[in-house]
């Protein structure tokens, strides 16, 4: 049977700082990332599964997405925890804000890394992630594949 790869899309809005950055990125500020996470796989050829001719269901995506990545990334501000951003963000989240250290620099490129082990970590062995495209601006996206990696 054929492959067929699916593709869901999801939105939040994420703050952050790039930590010894040269340019406006430098100060804290935030974006409406787009995701679109595209899984390949062959549909279901068992009629008796309720799962028939799906290569995954879009919800089970969904749950696996919103889980690792939107409900954990939504109305967050991300920082380097290796940066003296750390100061920031410890009085940030003292104030009851939602705050996310990480061990790398919180550009798209590193996110959408970051984003594509979380996910594979959670899908069916019969499914592989095939590409992230995380949309910063409406002109600005960093893309991986699996092909590359």
């Amino acid at each position: 049977m054929s492959k067929i790869r699916i593709t869901k899309q999801f939105s939040f809005e994420t703050g952050h700082a790039l930590y010894g950055y040269d340019g406006k990125c430098k100060n804290v500020h935030g974006h409406s990332y787009k995701l679109s996470v595209t899984v390949i796989g062959t549909p279901i050829s068992d009629a008796s599964n309720v799962k028939y001719g799906m290569v995954i269901d879009f919800s089970d995506l969904k749950k696996i997405v919103k889980t690792e990545i939107v409900d954990v990334f939504d109305h967050a501000t991300v920082f380097n925890k290796n940066t003296p951003h750390v100061e920031l963000a410890k009085e940030l989240a003292d104030r009851e804000h939602n705050v996310l250290l990480v061990d790398y620099q919180p550009t798209s490129e590193m996110m959408v890394i970051d984003f594509a082990e979380k996910i594979k970590k959670h899908l069916p062995e019969t499914i592989q992630l095939y590409s992230l495209r995380l949309q910063e601006t409406d002109t600005s996206f960093a893309e991986w594949f699996a092909s590359d990696n």
